[in-house]
């Protein structure tokens, strides 16, 4: 089966909880070196909350032919220069104490199935972490998880033609909660779960 890959920017082999152990679920590549892959073989990209958006944008037309044709993304992170035709600017939210930064469900997935938004809304007793605004989602993208009384989108898929699925995060990394002991551990083992299928 085709790898999983995290585009790796920074030196070492990635975040532990993907490329670490005995059985890695991920597979680290150096994120400049993108150019260079064969992309058909590549089962889905793990695009980190800070990579460098500017080199992604050089690499627009072959990340958007990759998706078309049936890849799968998961992008983390405030969006500043939209690498891709379904992707916008970060909306940062509304300064509203903790109620501002409560996270709310707004549809049923597979990446977030029992997953508490409480869990996601507090880690380790401090609100934030998860989200603090939201990408705007393109039409015919389901939101997932929104943000605060105006409900910003933090969490949105789009299926596209050809089978291809975009996953976009708008804060730290997803997998920042695997091995969490509350029921936001469940994130990153149902997220490669969703990424070995075919659902959107």
């Amino acid at each position: 089966m085709p790898p999983i890959v995290y585009l790796n920017h920074w030196s070492g082999n990635g975040p532990a909880a993907l490329t670490g152990g005995e059985s890695p679920r991920a597979e680290a590549r150096p994120l400049y070196e993108l150019a260079q892959w064969d992309l058909t073989r590549v089962r889905a990209l793990l695009v980190p909350a800070n990579v460098d958006q500017r080199f992604l944008l050089t690499q627009r037309d072959r990340l958007e032919a990759y998706l078309l044709a049936g890849g799968a993304m998961v992008f983390n992170g405030h969006v500043a220069y939209p690498f891709l035709r379904w992707l916008a600017p970060f909306v940062p939210g509304a300064a509203r104490g903790l109620d501002g930064l409560r996270v709310y469900r707004a549809a049923d997935h597979p990446v977030f199935d029992g997953v508490q938004g409480e869990h996601l809304t507090f880690r380790r007793g401090v609100a934030g972490f998860y989200a603090r605004g939201g990408n705007p989602p393109p039409e015919g993208a389901q939101v997932l998880n929104t943000l605060g009384p105006d409900a910003l989108p933090v969490d949105w898929v789009l299926a596209l033609p050809g089978g291809g699925r975009l996953l976009a995060h708008a804060g730290n990394d997803l997998w920042m909660y695997a091995g969490s002991t509350d029921t936001a551990g469940r994130i990153v083992p149902q997220l490669f779960a969703w990424l070995h299928g075919d659902s959107a």
